[in-house]
């Protein structure tokens, strides 16, 4: 493993808590906590399994596969950078599979030709088994199935959508490069290159370098969304911009957005092919971050891309409605924002919020530092002031939203609402 790669995570991964696991066989996990997975099936290049599975399970589960980084572990990012995912999957009902990679560096293959075709072998083919033997053990919605992953998992997230496109719907990769930038020759299993962004190409030379990894295949491709620090020096910045060329091509769109937006303090958001919160691709650039995503905040952006915030359907594009209101809604230009407390745990608690009086809603809630909120479901959410300030409308889900906040030591205070208009 490249030196420079593994000094900057050598502090994550140090830092990171360690969780309890259990060997189990052929046998679904225990729910509600981190349980490693044996015998599930081909493992080529040798990957644990583990397995997160809620207490409250929804009826056709949505499936997410969580990679770490290099020197990572499976117990490491879910503890630390994806422990969102984990308080999102117990609100949503939907599974969490965390392959780990043993090679020496713990770093996944990306660059071998194995890797890089369809059944070809290492890694990918082990990934594609913990897959198949989750929906061989659960009732798995087979069109909500996504890859998620931090600097090495963002670069499976990105080989495995072009490696097997029947069957991830969308991904979320977080200080990546673009499938089959990081191929290496003579056993090397690293791309100096790649990773200085320097491997510079047309979008339709990246789009046919994934289309190659499955030959043939016309189907459907994965949706996109991709996260870069303009500063990282370890995955350089240049391969955000590569990223986005390739995916737009795989999907079919323009690489001009069709929406530019700040949804928070130093992020550029762009949106490609549609404006909407599942468009084909989305690019979030950090200004000023380095090799350091996701930070406070982002896990809730890609719940919300992938389609997680939902207990099914339609691979999470369209949310569930609610139920007609009872009596006819007061006049627009009013409304009123109630607060309900949810579950509370340690270090975080969650929270709904349910507005009357209009459908055409927005409502500011005050959050008081240092708490921050991680998660939210069932709301178009933007931040001001620091990220002290959210301020939500409606997205289709009806007139109740939710969030998690972390304490980050002040457990005493709770969000208030200081707004509810109407447009």
């Amino acid at each position: 493993m490249n030196r420079i790669l593994k000094a900057a995570l050598a502090g994550v991964a140090a830092a990171s808590l360690a969780v309890a696991t259990a060997l189990i066989g052929a046998q679904p996990a225990e729910a509600a906590s981190l349980v490693r997975v044996t015998n599930f099936g081909t493992n080529p290049s040798n990957l644990n399994m583990y397995i997160y599975v809620p207490d409250r399970l929804a009826a056709q589960p949505a499936l997410l596969v969580a990679m770490h980084y290099c020197g990572g572990s499976a117990s490491a990012v879910a503890n630390g950078y994806f422990r969102d995912y984990e308080t999102a999957a117990d609100q949503y009902g939907y599974i969490i599979v965390f392959p780990e990679a043993t090679r020496s560096g713990n770093c996944f293959d990306v660059y071998t030709q194995q890797a890089l075709q369809r059944n070809g072998g290492s890694d990918p083919v082990s990934i594609m088994s913990m897959v198949n033997y989750t929906k061989s053990q659960y009732n798995i919605d087979p069109g909500r199935v996504y890859a998620t992953g931090v600097s090495s998992g963002a670069m499976m997230t990105n080989v495995m959508l072009a490696d097997y496109p029947d069957v991830f719907a969308a991904g979320s990769a977080f200080m990546g490069v673009p499938a089959g930038c990081f191929a290496t020759t003579g056993g090397s299993t690293w791309n100096s290159q790649c990773a200085n962004g320097q491997v510079i190409k047309t979008a339709q030379q990246w789009g046919d370098l994934a289309r190659s990894m499955y030959p043939g295949y016309t189907g459907a491709r994965p949706r996109m969304q991709v996260w870069h620090g303009t500063a990282d020096n370890t995955l350089y910045y240049n391969n955000f911009g590569e990223e986005i060329k390739q995916w737009t091509n795989v999907n079919g769109v323009s690489q001009t957005p069709v929406l530019t937006d700040s949804p928070a303090s130093s992020w550029t958001r762009t949106r490609y092919g549609n404006s909407s919160v599942t468009p084909p691709v989305e690019g979030i650039s950090v200004s000023g971050a380095g090799h350091t995503l996701p930070q406070n905040g982002m896990i809730a952006y890609a719940i919300n891309f992938l389609g997680l915030n939902t207990t099914g359907g339609g691979g999470g594009s369209t949310p569930p409605s609610s139920p007609p209101p009872s009596s006819p809604p007061p006049p627009t230009g009013s409304c009123t924002a109630t607060v309900t407390p949810g579950t509370v745990w340690a270090d975080r608690y969650n929270t709904s919020v349910t507005v009357t009086g209009s459908t055409t809603w927005t409502v500011t809630v005050a959050i008081t530092a240092p708490q921050k909120v991680s998660t939210t479901w069932s709301g178009a959410f933007t931040w001001s002031n620091g990220g002290n300030t959210m301020t939500v409308k409606p997205n289709g889900s009806g007139n109740t939203f939710g969030f998690t906040t972390m304490t980050n030591g002040n457990s005493s205070a709770r969000p208030q609402i200081t707004g509810c208009t109407t447009t």
